[in-house]
């Protein structure tokens, strides 16, 4: 019996040391996979710490744990992700879960979320109108629903609009009760639960100013966490905190560091409060949200968002992707971030559709909970950075999924860091025989400087990738596209176009704008746009000029469309946070045994986990491993104590392994270049090579830079050298000439011969297409100033141009124009544009053939435009064939709103002619869209009339 006694506790005690030990080895080989190339790994003990010790951050985790139930066939409960701080958590977790029987997520779907809204408050001004009008409107429609944590538990809670305006009215009575004076500050530290959607408004229904802050990951480490974002309180002047029960204890520390803050508070004593209050009536110039990026520590920078801002974002966001309150968004972003917080929920709250919500953290923890709660509410819309996507990819077991339908889900929305198209394809291979179609994927580009969304694809479309030649791209900075078959080719995503209202543009150093396909920095101005950063004047200053905004991104457009490349600014994307690498370089320079000044910060790519590593490069003199051995743990203490998450790799290199400037900057994109190289474990060279080597990579991208600029100035003077020696020519031609068709004929002559001394090739297809001797009527795109001049230099039977009235009065011009067949009718006044219609179609019916730019205008933006019907009414009327033509590459040549000509190639291609169908108001408009069709196929720039 004794022997019998103690044989079960042995027994038990030697399989809690094996799982232990096997647990270990899991850790052990995460870290190595994590730290590759790193010298003297930290071994791991069921004591150790899992975030000091070893670097694990939230990611990090996430992966261990999937690693640990496969190992150990468990389900570990999601809330210790967060909560584990030692392997020996770990340990205690899987042997509770051993004993627990392992329930299924739920497939059946919830009750429906009702009919769907036939309006929208387009008449608001504010956030807060907005939401009145949804409360006037249908009080109970369901808003949000709160996904649950645990297995076995999806069902979650509801909020409709008017349990959110009641519920915000008492936040806002407790805020004013406390002292928060309109136009104040209030910080937001919550988790996503319905307490933030309470308190977020009833700070705006107080008059005070919403201030996100990501909450603590572990409550654990509350104190580091506030002490390390009491730069970002400190900026924003927060009044009032509103954050976890567990963080009251830290008022005493927090209002020493923060002269302006008065309260600490949590949301259950607000959303208590016994009275309620009348909203603030705010203007739609009032901010409305200070959105500070989730890296911004030290040097933080807060974008001012009004109301207007975040209206116009989320309009043209919806306008662009159809959205309608037919629609369900699944999210499971932090509320703390824009693509979150804008783009989830309040783009679903302005659009009635109903937003599914779930915590982040149970997103890590289960990434096919995203996935279900897709399938449950039959998701259309859904949003994630590209880590999240390939999260999926390697966490989600087929096991965990069968039944999985992801039929419904029309766009999946891919932003926020850079996007990877072999993530997506990847992704698209793996759920597609679940439903999930290719052409749901939307890469999309914004920033919080634009509120959330600058540029997207249209929906329906699906990936399109760009195949560079890498060679070509890398030395020249233009981007020449390259065979499928190319092993080295360079892959940019494409991310549409700027949203409806907005406004992008590719300058160079000098801010000349580029043409197609050259890169450079990627500027934007629309309605969306931030006014500047909070109480940070040079910071705005080098943000705004000329009325554009500095993305401090690199991109190039093709076909009217952008393709983001990198960050000029340097900002490291991780896991959808930021990080700004010049803190964590001046706090790691100040490590006693690394060279101060010499340290460099900076992103790789991560292809296992999709996302970007955080790679710290120091200097130091250090030779002894010992001395080494410390410089890593002090390193990445500094990262994990300023950053809240560990860096991926330590690299500690030798005297001028970080290169710098001719003054002295760090050079992180080469110094980057040459990690990638194999940094790691080369010897120095000799000093003098150095010196060479540094100074000639230093100067050549200066150099290159230079001299293309020069090229591209000294060819802008030397077209407009041979416009000024031409035109007075032309002009004198088409005066003395008797005959409009002679001076059609001596222009075109004149335009050939400009355009071969300018060198800017010319091309036309399709003259075959032009009737006879039979009048007819050409339509044309507008793209530039030089589509005229292209038109009569492509088309050799004269034609009577149709001009705007405002050219009939000026003399060189008009006289020029009216000698070569020029007739002017006026765009603007309604009267005198019916007199003229009635002209054009007398005009037609004389039988004369007449020349048209049906868009009326153009603008700096590519984009085929609608088109005005005055051309196909004159068309129909008199019963004339109209022929379509498309002009190609004038907008590069020479770009609307920019004097500074450009090295091109235009194509023009003349379409067949098509006959009216008709005589009537709908045979025109049947004639204009048929003809518009065809220009669109062949102009090679996007449609903005959808």
């Amino acid at each position: 019996m004794s022997r019998s006694t103690h044989a079960a506790p042995d027994s038990a005690t030697r399989q809690e040391a094996e799982i232990g030990r096997a647990l270990l080895a899991i850790l052990w080989h995460l870290v190595e996979e994590l730290r590759p190339g790193a010298q003297a790994l930290p071994r791991a003990t069921l004591d150790g710490s899992l975030e000091r010790e070893l670097g694990l951050d939230s990611l990090a985790r996430a992966e261990l744990l999937l690693r640990i139930e496969r190992k150990f066939k468990v389900k570990l409960p999601e809330q210790v992700l967060g909560s584990a701080q030692t392997p020996q958590d770990l340990l205690a977790a899987v042997l509770a879960a051993r004993h627990l029987p392992r329930i299924a997520i739920s497939a059946e779907c919830p009750p429906d979320f009702g009919t769907p809204a036939h309006a929208l408050p387009k008449r608001a001004a504010t956030l807060a109108e907005a939401l009145q009008w949804h409360v006037d409107t249908h009080p109970d429609r369901l808003h949000i629903r709160l996904e649950g944590g645990e297995e076995g538990q999806e069902g979650g809670r509801q909020i409709s609009y008017a349990i959110l305006w009641e519920k915000a009215r008492k936040v806002a009575a407790a805020l004013r009760d406390l002292g928060l004076d309109p136009g104040q500050t209030a910080g937001l530290m919550l988790p996503t639960t319905a307490d933030y959607f309470y308190c977020f408004f009833g700070i705006l229904f107080a008059g005070g100013i919403p201030v996100p802050i990501y909450p603590p990951a572990r409550l654990s480490q509350i104190e580091d966490h506030f002490r390390r974002h009491a730069g970002i309180l400190s900026n924003a002047q927060v009044a009032v905190l509103i954050t976890l029960p567990e963080a009251k204890v830290l008022a005493r520390l927090l209002t020493a560091q923060v002269t302006e803050l008065r309260h600490v508070v949590s949301p259950n004593a607000l959303t208590g409060f016994a009275g309620s209050t009348e909203p603030y009536r705010a203007s739609s110039e009032d901010i409305a949200l200070l959105q500070y990026t989730s890296g911004s520590t030290g040097n933080p920078k807060g974008v001012v968002l009004s109301h207007a801002n975040l209206l116009a974002n989320i309009s043209a966001m919806g306008q662009a992707m159809h959205v309608s309150s037919s629609d369900v968004f699944v999210s499971w972003l932090p509320l703390y971030h824009d693509m979150g917080l804008i783009g989830a929920w309040l783009g679903s709250l302005y659009y009635a559709c109903p937003l599914v919500a779930m915590s982040p953290l149970a997103f890590l923890a289960r990434p096919e909970r995203w996935l279900w709660a897709i399938h449950r509410h039959r998701g259309t819309l859904s949003a994630s950075p590209n880590f999240a996507y390939d999260l999926c990819m390697r966490k989600i077991a087929d096991e965990d999924i069968q039944g999985l339908d992801l039929s419904t889900w029309r766009c999946a929305f891919n932003g926020a860091e850079p996007v990877s198209p072999d993530t997506m394809r990847a992704f698209v291979e793996r759920f597609g025989p679940y439903g999930f179609r290719p052409e749901a994927v939307l890469p999309v580009y914004g920033l919080a400087e634009n509120s959330v969304g600058l540029a997207f694809p249209p929906p329906g479309r699906g990936l399109r990738v760009d195949r560079l030649k890498r060679d070509r791209f890398m030395w020249t900075r233009r981007s020449v596209p390259t065979s499928d078959d190319d092993p080295s080719a360079l892959e940019a995503v494409c991310c549409g176009r700027a949203l409806p209202g907005h406004e992008i543009r590719v300058v160079d150093a000098a801010g000349h704008e580029l043409g197609e396909r050259e890169e450079g920095r990627l500027e934007f101005k629309g309605p969306s746009a931030t006014r500047g950063y909070w109480r940070r004047p040079d910071q705005t200053a080098r943000l705004v000029h000329d009325g554009w905004l500095d993305s401090g991104d690199l991109a190039y457009t093709a076909g009217g469309e952008v393709y983001i490349t990198g960050r000029s600014k340097d900002i490291i994307i991780r896991g959808g946070r930021h990080v700004f690498p010049y803190e964590l370089e001046e706090a790691v320079g100040k490590i006693q045994g690394v060279r101060k000044g010499c340290v460099a910060v900076f992103g790789g790519h991560d292809r296992v986990a999709g996302t970007e590593r955080l790679i710290v490069l120091a200097e130091t003199r250090e030779a002894e491993a010992t001395a080494r051995d410390r410089l890593r743990s002090l390193i990445a203490d500094t990262a994990l104590e300023l950053l809240g998450a560990p860096a991926d790799e330590i690299v500690l290199g030798p005297v001028h392994s970080v290169l710098k400037t001719s003054s002295g900057k760090i050079r992180r994109a080469a110094t980057r270049e040459r990690y990638e190289l194999g940094l790691r474990g080369i010897a120095p060279r000799a000093i003098w090579w150095q010196f060479v080597r540094l100074a000639a990579m230093d100067a050549w991208p200066g150099l290159r830079r230079a001299l293309n600029a020069a090229g591209e100035a000294a060819y802008a003077a030397y077209a407009w050298m041979l416009l000024v020696l031409l035109a007075p020519l032309a002009w004198t031609a088409a005066v003395v000439l008797a005959r409009p068709a002679w001076g059609w004929r001596s222009s075109g002559w004149f335009a050939r011969m400009f355009l071969r001394l300018a060198r800017v090739s010319i091309a036309v297809q399709g003259r075959e297409n032009l009737p006879g001797d039979e009048p007819y009527v050409v339509v044309a795109n507008h793209a530039s100033y030089l589509d005229g001049l292209v038109l009569v230099a492509a088309l050799p039977q004269p034609l009577n141009f149709i001009a705007k009235r405002e050219l009939g009065g000026q003399f060189f011009a008009g006289t020029f124009l009216r000698r070569i067949g020029a007739r002017f009718v006026e765009r603007f006044d309604p009267q005198h544009g019916a007199e003229d219609a009635g002209r054009l179609i007398e005009l037609a019916k004389t039988q004369q053939s007449l020349a048209f730019f049906p868009e009326g205008t153009f603008t700096r933006a590519a984009g085929l435009r609608p088109f005005r019907l005055g051309a196909f009414v004159a068309a129909a009327q008199a019963d004339l064939k109209v022929v379509p033509v498309a002009l190609a590459g004038t907008r590069t040549v020479l770009r609307g709103d920019d004097w500074f000509p450009r090295h091109g190639a235009i194509r023009v291609t003349i379409g067949k002619p098509i006959r009216p169908p008709g005589y009537g108001w709908h045979a025109a408009i049947r004639l204009r869209d048929a003809a518009r069709q065809e220009i669109l196929r062949d102009c090679g720039e996007p449609d903005w009339a959808t």
